[in-house]
């Protein structure tokens, strides 16, 4: 499977098979959750902060799922000359956050790792997990085609079709990811205006006030103030 075609419309598969668990963490796993949300905390309201404390704190995946998701995320984009591999880029914690942040996906990803063990069990009479990696990719083949996969594979296509969706954003907007890419486009809260010689180019310039309110790097991570008739104040 090549890294550089997965990038496609995301999708959620329907998996008819699987049931909801969660479970909770312990005082160390929310003492890291609090250090991760610390450090993207810019332009959340207190609400929005609350809520992102409770999802970075819970845990949706047990460990052999968490162990699943990364070698199926290292088998859709592995490492390579150009850069690191999924789990390298963060993308077993991205689905794990998108699991909570989007329960929708809890019932065909968790349903889908059961369908995927079931095959594994009944092609090797072994976990997916104790297989070889040669074994887990005819298992993949199986399914990473919707076009050609036979029909009673459909339930597993429809899962990998979300692992490979999420696993392709999770990457392609991790460091690792954009940098692969190499085009990072407008980057939030880092820009400070049209570049001179553009504005040289066109013989135009910012007036003072947009200058000193719209356009200094070093306020850009304060929340704007505005008046009652939409005038901006601070």
């Amino acid at each position: 499977m090549d890294r550089r075609e997965n990038l496609k419309v995301l999708l959620t598969g329907t998996v008819a098979t699987g049931y909801l668990l969660t479970t909770g963490c312990s005082p160390e796993d929310a003492k890291k959750a609090e250090e991760i949300i610390g450090s993207f905390s810019y332009g959340r309201t207190p609400e929005e902060t609350l809520v992102n404390n409770k999802l970075m704190a819970d845990t949706f995946f047990t460990e052999r799922e968490k162990s699943m998701v990364s070698i199926i995320a290292d088998i859709i984009i592995p490492k390579d000359e150009i850069s690191g591999s999924a789990t390298e880029s963060g993308v077993p914690d991205f689905i794990e956050f998108m699991m909570k942040d989007y329960p929708k996906f809890q019932l065909p990803m968790r349903g889908g790792m059961m369908w995927l063990e079931n095959l594994s069990f009944a092609t090797f009479e072994k976990s997916f997990l104790d297989i070889t990696a040669e074994e887990r990719i005819t298992l993949i083949d199986k399914i990473a085609y919707p076009d050609t996969a036979e029909p009673d594979m459909k339930f597993g296509v429809n899962y990998f079709n979300l692992m490979r969706n999420l696993t392709c954003t999770g990457f392609f907007t991790s460091q690792i990811g954009i940098k692969d890419i190499g085009y990072a486009g407008n980057r939030p809260n880092q820009w400070d205006g049209v570049p001179d010689e553009v504005l040289k180019k066109f013989n135009l310039s910012y007036d003072p006030k947009t200058l000193d309110q719209c356009l200094k790097i070093e306020d850009q991570q304060k929340i704007a103030v505005w008046d009652d008739v939409g005038n901006l104040i601070g």
